[in-house]
């Protein structure tokens, strides 16, 4: 007798092969059955015809770990189980809440609390990634919680906010910090180069901390140092040559390529945004995607090659980041007093917008005024729009355009941005968009990769309880299912499926996820594919999608219907080991 027996169902199993008409029987946390359930009963019997049951979704790219750990962390994610996910990989972009060291404490609790705004003496009672992952499991999970070791948090670590490359005996620390927490459970390493401290790194250094995640078949997960179109084919092949140089695999995080248009940038920015005003009603067919189609050519001239790589996608044209993110790295050196005061000077604010307005894209963004994504520089000042603020007097400022805000302030851009850094303490997160969130005609710079079976599909997700999110929170598998495999038909639904589920589960080595077969882990989601969608756009990001009918995690019924059981903490903590 089974637990959960689901009939009449096309099982699409997460592999790529063709869906099958069958039953899914379910024991305790594992499948048991998957065919036919002839004179089998079950505790609870779902009729599952007319729809898709296929493994849980798997989230290759999130921050969800920088909320995993706290009490109310069921409501913060919710929004991720309705939408079909049972497992995210955290720990990315170099940033997570493990190893702690004390060596450098203040410089880490400011690189932290940017993101966080948590106090790490008062909100994070451990030190080493085993026991983040300990105290995680004791208190039990919503979803399957991987993390990675971030390689931001172990630099810190060793070198506090100093901005210079790493000697033979740093990297050799560091690496000993990878290796430990691998072994203590981490599914491997992240960093984020585009950003402080990653940004202070080489290649060098990062070839060195890949070796340590070998014995233990550790994955290198990559935020780019660039994903400017004239040097991200740089920045893939360096992720590349961790991987190759030390038998690893490596992944290519959330994927974009940002055109340079040099100094016809501003008409032609300009351009862009009436036509994708425009794009709701009518969207030129234009071929948009050449820059990524590229980065996805250039991955699989690597694998061809014989290198283990994969990427990753969010299926938006908004990205998210904190504002910090779009200065000079030279403005972000020392404390955050030294960075607060820094802004506050008139004369280094001068420095700051020449840097921005000047600033080249060269490789590899060692120079004073060369980094390696200046988004004002590429995007224009156009491009940023407010996320999340701390104050209550600066929270009507979420969600609007930071020229805006400077036009109300009667001030130049760059300095609205400094003064609501100066206001805000330092943590003030943004969105960025070339033209409009979420248009028609960008969103065709995007299609390259979202079809592509090797590329899986990200959320990126930061659910802190605060801000304005992101429609991919809420929204992301839905949208991905309901746009481009049923209304666009830009791929088959088994391919879709694979690259949610299994393709990523493969890539980090996730045993016995990412796939509905017998003797797998109960991860199930069952759905309508003639309505699955979502409601959530970037105004009213916060709307639950359609179409998702049941959601279970290893054997436990999360959702059924519209109900979410809150009380179930029904995910695992994956470790390596």
């Amino acid at each position: 007798m089974f637990d959960v027996l689901i009939r009449n169902g096309l099982v699409v199993d997460g592999t790529g092969k063709p869906g099958m008409k069958a039953d899914v029987g379910i024991e305790k946390d594992r499948i048991s059955l998957v065919g036919h359930a002839n004179g089998f009963t079950a505790a609870r019997e779902i009729d599952a015809s007319g729809k898709v049951v296929c493994p849980g979704i798997v989230d290759p790219h999130s921050h969800a770990d920088l909320t995993i750990f706290r009490p109310d962390h069921t409501r913060l994610l919710e929004p991720l189980v309705r939408q079909g996910v049972t497992t995210f990989i955290g720990g990315n972009c170099g940033l997570s809440m493990a190893p702690l060291g004390e060596k450098h404490h203040t410089a880490l609790q400011q690189y932290i609390e940017v993101f966080t705004n948590l106090d790490l003496g008062r909100d994070c009672p451990w030190q080493s990634m085993g026991e983040f992952l300990d105290t995680i499991e004791k208190r039990g999970v919503l979803l399957n919680t991987g993390v990675l070791a971030p390689h931001g948090v172990i630099r810190i670590n060793q070198l506090g906010p100093e901005r210079r490359y790493a000697t033979d005996a740093e990297c050799d620390a560091m690496a000993d910090e990878v290796e430990r927490a691998v072994d203590e459970g981490a599914l491997g390493l992240s960093a984020g180069l585009q950003y402080y401290p990653g940004s202070h790194s080489d290649t060098r250094e990062m070839v060195r901390l890949g070796r340590a995640l070998k014995r233990n078949g550790g994955v290198f997960a990559c935020h780019l140092r660039s994903y400017s179109a004239n040097t991200v084919a740089k920045a893939i092949d360096e992720v590349v040559e961790v991987a190759r140089t030390n038998g690893i695999a490596g992944q290519i995080s959330h994927i974009f390529a940002l055109p340079v248009f040099g100094p016809f940038g501003p008409p032609i920015r300009a351009g862009i945004r009436t036509l994708a005003k425009l794009s709701d009603r009518w969207t030129p067919p234009l071929p948009l995607d050449g820059p990524l189609r590229h980065c996805v050519d250039r991955m699989m001239r690597a694998i061809e090659s014989g290198a283990d790589i994969g990427m990753d996608i969010m299926p938006t044209t908004t990205g998210f980041t904190h504002l910090l993110a779009f200065f000079p790295p030279w403005a972000l050196e020392g404390t955050r007093e030294d960075v607060i005061a820094r802004l506050r000077d008139p004369e280094c604010r001068k420095r700051i917008r020449r840097a921005i307005e000047r600033g080249k894209g060269k490789w590899p963004h060692v120079e004073n005024d060369s980094w390696s994504l200046n988004l004002f520089h590429l995007m224009g000042w156009e491009c940023c729009r407010i996320m999340a603020v701390v104050s209550e007097k600066n929270k009507r400022y979420e969600g609007m355009r930071l020229v805006d805000i400077a036009h109300e302030r009667h001030k130049h851009p760059l300095d609205a941005a400094c003064d609501l850094l100066l206001e805000e303490e330092g943590h003030v997160l943004v969105f960025e968009s070339l033209a409009h969130p979420e248009d028609k005609l960008t969103e065709r710079s995007t299609f390259a990769p979202i079809k592509h079976p090797k590329v899986s599909i990200s959320t990126d997700t930061i659910l802190m309880g605060m801000g304005k999110p992101s429609m991919l929170f809420y929204g992301c598998y839905p949208k991905f299912f309901g746009r481009y495999v049923r209304e666009k038909r830009m791929l088959s639904l088994e391919t879709a499926v694979h690259k949610v589920t299994g393709l990523p589960a493969a890539h980090f080595r996730l045993k016995g996820r990412g796939q509905i077969a017998e003797g797998a882990f109960a991860d199930v989601l069952v759905f309508n594919p003639e309505r699955i969608a979502t409601n959530a756009t970037f105004d009213k990001p916060d709307s639950p999608p359609i179409g998702i009918e049941h959601v279970f995690i290893n054997g436990k019924h999360v959702i059924e219907g519209d109900t979410f059981h809150a009380d179930l903490r029904a995910g695992a903590v994956l470790r390596r080991t």
